[in-house]
């Protein structure tokens, strides 16, 4: 009996013009048409914090490649800083009464690594820097999460949330704002993340 290779699959970055094929023929749909299909919506919570980590990912020069939900972290820059990204927003897609609140997660896990298929032995925060994303637009007529205009990005380093929360689950905004995370716009994120993934604030 032939041996199974069931090792991980790399991803392999597409350009959106691949076609889907039926009995090896192309058909008239696309990745690309698939990609319109299904992550359009960007202002609801399901895909905007992988949006939130693809703005990241182009401030510091990593989205060159391709996303690996699976990694213990969310992006890593070329000089090995490793960035933890969240995302949060006053305004959400459907029906709302009053602004969302503002929330993240930030409670320790098992880190899990899909090329050797191990969990972590112990909860931590594997990352170097936290980022969290607030989409602070709060007009549903005119709000764009592609205009990077609309992001305001909260930069700390993880030392200090795991000094300040230990096993805290999540973190509220204003919580967030006493802790002293550098508090930047797009163009300065990069230098943000530099700075306080070297201790400083």
């Amino acid at each position: 009996m032939k041996k199974l290779n069931l090792g991980a699959i790399p991803t392999i970055r597409k350009t959106g013009a691949e076609p889907f094929v039926l009995a090896g023929r192309p058909v008239d749909a696309n990745l690309l048409g698939f990609w319109q299909w299904c992550a359009s919506e960007l202002v609801g919570n399901a895909l905007r914090g992988v949006l939130a980590e693809y703005i990241v990912a182009t401030a510091v020069g990593a989205s060159g490649g391709v996303r690996n939900q699976w990694d213990a972290y969310d992006i890593e820059t070329a000089d090995g800083i490793k960035v933890e990204v969240k995302s949060a927003a006053f305004l959400q897609s459907w029906w709302q009464a009053k602004l969302s609140s503002i929330q993240f997660s930030v409670g320790p896990a098992y880190g899990w690594d899909s090329e050797s298929n191990s969990r972590s032995t112990s909860k931590n925060r594997p990352a170097d820097v936290y980022v969290f994303c607030v989409l602070a637009h709060q007009d549903k007529r005119t709000v764009n999460p592609v205009n990077l205009d609309q992001w305001v990005f909260y930069c700390i380093n993880t030392a200090a949330i795991d000094k300040k929360l230990a096993a805290q689950k999540t973190l509220s905004l204003s919580s967030l704002r006493r802790l002293g995370p550098v508090e930047v716009g797009y163009a300065g994120l990069a230098q943000a993340i530099k700075q306080v993934a070297h201790g400083g604030s």
